[in-house]
């Protein structure tokens, strides 16, 4: 066997502290086949096969590749992705994702294009009155919900908001991963050499600004560090009267792998909930998204997208999208029959069942022919792990709940494995058939009970 090259042993102790922190298939597909090619600057020199897989890597795993980098301790201080003969992926010229320092809102996210019914009225009053005029009312504002409900949508019309009516302040709406990267970078950047200037700009950067607006914050969850770090942004923030808005899928009192000190600061606030939609909510939101697209869908139709669906605003906007598609395909005007068969559902069945946890749990187990003890168990044998797995990330699609919640449906696990299960099956339904099968299979069982 050949000696490996002192690249190579670098990589080899970087991807040591990488592989906790990337789920597998995405470690396997995208990090383990780059190749070690040289150190630039204490920067590792990595080649991807393809400006595709560069691509992921750089949007996508970039972070945990450069907090593996601070961890390893090697002398390094970042990575570098090349791709050969690309002029994009060059160790001269980097693509903008491995510089940029901000997340531009989407200007279609006002507070206009928000539908309002009797489940997020509360919380849209509040987004506004906080917008209205930021730092005087409700600070902070701690927003909670289920996925695909309109958290996004509300922290970014208030920043787009408070943009257009008062351009004068300095507003920043990021993700909880994107400041937890940019921390991991500040840590990188200090060992480096920069020392406290690193820290600084990072600090500098958060600190400085009237209005901040964090989006998914449970994703810090077990992150001692960067809840330390936001800890102290928020205090100063406060302390100067400066808005403070974030969002969370569960209540801050759920937020148990959180700090007790960062905990009670949320509830200072006002705390505001989006529930699931009401079926006239429902009907009201695809309205919108149809005239958005200068479509009118007749109400039968819109009657039948809600009646088979779950809660997830974002799951009726693709059944929505699915039915103009073949509307477009088969230059045919949309009716009930072709929604029917481009959803591939039937239209006169019987009302199905309320989806719930149980009713979850019970399409699983009779899929795969296991009892609830061994699917909500510890049992590590591959058919029941995976069968867990698929039944927490269908609980996590189909159901707007707290993760912690749904931890607690699945037999007592905790946050970070849920997160681990959803995101797993999600890698895997893209790359395997037979997952995709499954999962598809059971949510047609529990859809139809």
């Amino acid at each position: 066997m050949a000696e490996k090259t002192q690249f190579e042993v670098l990589w080899e102790k970087v991807k040591e502290r990488a592989r906790p922190l990337i789920n597998p298939v995405s470690f396997d597909t995208f990090i383990d086949g780059l190749v070690p090619e040289d150190v630039v600057n204490k920067k590792l020199v990595l080649r991807a096969l393809t400006e595709t897989g560069a691509s992921t890597i750089i949007k996508s795993h970039l972070g945990q590749l450069r907090e593996a980098v601070a961890a390893a301790d090697v002398g390094l201080v970042d990575v570098v992705i090349v791709v050969e003969g690309s002029e994009i992926y060059s160790l001269n010229e980097q693509p903008d994702a491995l510089v940029e320092v901000s997340v531009q809102t989407d200007k279609r996210f006002t507070f206009e294009s928000f539908v309002v019914g009797n489940s997020n009225k509360f919380v849209c009053a509040a987004a506004k009155s906080v917008a209205s005029a930021p730092g005087e009312n409700f600070n902070p504002l701690y927003i909670y919900g289920g996925s695909g409900l309109g958290k996004t949508h509300l922290l970014q019309a208030i920043a787009n908001e408070i943009n257009e009516k008062k351009p004068s302040l300095k507003v920043l709406y990021t993700t909880s991963e994107k400041f937890l990267n940019e921390y991991v970078d500040s840590i990188v950047s200090s060992k480096s050499g920069e020392g406290r200037e690193a820290n600084a700009r990072f600090r500098n950067r958060y600190r400085n600004v009237d209005v901040l607006l964090i989006d998914d914050i449970q994703s810090w969850a077990g992150k001692r560090g960067v809840q330390e770090e936001f800890f102290h942004t928020f205090n100063e923030l406060f302390a100067q009267n400066k808005q403070i808005v974030i969002s969370s899928d569960c209540p801050a009192k759920e937020l148990t792998t959180l700090e007790e000190r960062l905990r009670t600061r949320f509830e200072g606030g006002l705390i505001a909930d989006i529930q699931p939609p009401d079926v006239e909510t429902k009907i009201a939101i695809l309205k919108r998204k149809a005239l958005e697209k200068k479509y009118i869908i007749p109400d039968d139709v819109l009657a039948f997208l809600v009646k088979n669906s779950d809660n997830n605003v974002r799951t009726l906007e693709g059944r929505l999208n699915t039915v103009i598609f073949a509307s477009k395909l088969h230059e045919q005007p949309i009716s009930l029959q072709l929604a029917a068969t481009a959803l591939q559902e039937a239209i006169n069945v019987a009302e199905p069942e309320e989806v719930t946890p149980e009713t979850i749990v019970r399409a699983t187990c009779a899929y795969f022919s296991i009892s609830k003890e061994d699917l909500l168990g510890r049992n590590k044998r591959q058919e029941f792990v995976r069968a867990r797995q698929i039944c927490t990330y269908l609980m996590c699609e189909m159901l707007t709940l707290p993760l912690v919640t749904i931890g607690k449906e699945m037999g007592g696990k905790d946050h970070s494995t849920v997160i681990y299960a959803r995101d797993k099956i999600a890698d895997l339904m893209r790359v395997n058939d037979t997952i995709l099968k499954e999962v598809n299979d059971i949510k047609s069982v529990v859809l139809k009970q």
